[in-house]
């Protein structure tokens, strides 16, 4: 990490105040992406800071930089979920640090636990596999209806469900702690493909769907186009991706 000033520790209560900006920063940064993002909100964030399941990053000035926090199903799946930092400090090693400890934490918390997580972002699955994770089919993640619903808000929502649940513009990353491979063997494979993933993730937030969300028609026509795009889009990535 380059900055040497902030500090990424296990959130307190004290943290609580940062509940707003985070959440904000979340849908900002979904939009700004024109990917999906499962809403939280401010309560739901203080709920995982005073469980003891989320990590922050601060400055020494205590100016909020990043967050992400643990989410538990049928008591053998963990996901570490809504990682986020703030514009003026990425891409400089945090998001990295971040995922790093709340990884450990998750480890200790839960040694036996699944640790899986779904995202769209070339940047995550890159870290991800440098920690051991490798891309899994969405049969293998947990099949809790709550996590499910929490997809509801995604601008994806639709493809997921037209799909059956079986897959989704998301890829989806499972470490699984009684079989899996190393880290350096699942950093090899992605950066084997990772151009494959970068060519999903481009056409994804193409200029073409951005025009067609911004366009004059009636809402319902744009949600019907919107749909068999998306289920276009989708067919052809999932017959290139290996």
């Amino acid at each position: 990490m380059d900055n040497q000033n902030i500090i990424i520790r296990v959130a307190t209560p004290e943290d609580k105040k940062y509940a707003k900006t985070i959440t904000d920063e979340m849908e900002s940064s979904a939009k700004a992406r024109g990917t999906g993002i499962a809403k939280r909100s401010p309560e739901y964030i203080e709920q995982k800071i005073d469980e003891g399941k989320a990590v922050i990053a601060l400055t020494s000035n205590c100016e909020w930089v990043g967050f992400c926090y643990i989410e538990t199903w049928e008591g053998e799946y963990v996901a570490n979920s809504g990682l986020i930092v703030a514009p003026e400090y990425r891409k400089g090693g945090v998001a990295k640090a971040i995922k790093q400890k709340i990884f450990q934490l998750s480890r200790e918390k839960y040694p036996e636990a699944k640790i899986f997580g779904l995202t769209t972002g070339l940047a995550v699955m890159k870290i991800n596999s440098e920690l051991g994770y490798e891309p899994v089919t969405y049969s293998e993640l947990t099949q809790d209806e709550k996590f499910w619903a929490g997809c509801k808000s995604c601008v994806n929502y639709d493809i997921l469900m037209m799909k059956e649940r079986k897959n989704c513009l998301c890829t989806a990353m499972l470490f699984d702690p009684k079989d899996h491979y190393e880290p350096k063997e699942t950093q090899e494979h992605f950066e084997k493909h990772s151009k494959v993933y970068e060519r999903l993730l481009k056409i994804k937030q193409s200029k073409f769907l951005k025009r067609l969300k911004g366009s004059d028609k009636s809402s319902n026509e744009v949600r019907h186009t919107n749909r068999k795009l998306k289920m276009s889009l989708f067919n052809f990535l999932h017959q290139i991706l290996p």
